[in-house]
């Protein structure tokens, strides 16, 4: 349960993670797990969803995930919460990682504190989202027409994701 409280970090640490192709955590360093306020027993093994905050919207993992499926990597600011129920706000880049058959194997990210004045910038965008996502009874439903509604933004804005989210 959220608590409204910041997990605080610092501008000059990177949170890292690692995941096998299913997005379950194989390897994390120290920040994650002193930001996260998990142990590395409890995390490895896990689905990465285990610092899934609820104001985070679906529609954004979805693109993540479409992205990083299409063999490309993504940057994305996402709200992440700890196990005390803090939260943190991280400037993700994920990159997936290739054997010599071009098969993804692994997906390995890291994690900056982004500045404040990005976060209040994705924050109103966010809360649009899942004020869409939560229309419709049906949460794949949801899931979907807000992620039409982000399309719609981008295009309104003329920019792409990737610059929409490296512009902020």
């Amino acid at each position: 349960m959220p608590t409204g409280r910041e997990s605080p970090f610092t501008e000059d640490e990177i949170i890292v993670t690692k995941t096998d192709p299913a997005g379950r955590i194989t390897y994390a360093n120290e920040v994650f797990l002193r930001i996260s306020r998990y142990s590395l027993r409890q995390v490895i093994g896990q689905p990465h969803s285990i610092i899934r905050h609820p104001d985070m919207p679906r529609c954004v993992f979805k693109l993540l995930w479409d992205t990083l499926a299409a063999k490309e990597e993504v940057f994305a600011y996402v709200v992440n919460l700890a196990s005390n129920g803090d939260h943190y706000w991280v400037f993700a880049h994920i990159t997936p990682s290739l054997d010599a058959a071009g098969n993804v194997v692994s997906y390995h990210s890291n994690r900056r504190k982004p500045d404040p004045a990005q976060v209040a910038g994705i924050e109103p965008i966010y809360r649009e989202l899942l004020q869409e996502e939560r229309r419709p009874a049906n949460r794949k439903e949801g899931m979907l027409s807000a992620g039409e509604r982000l399309n719609s933004l981008l295009r309104a804005k003329g920019v792409s994701y990737d610059q929409f989210v490296l512009g902020l």
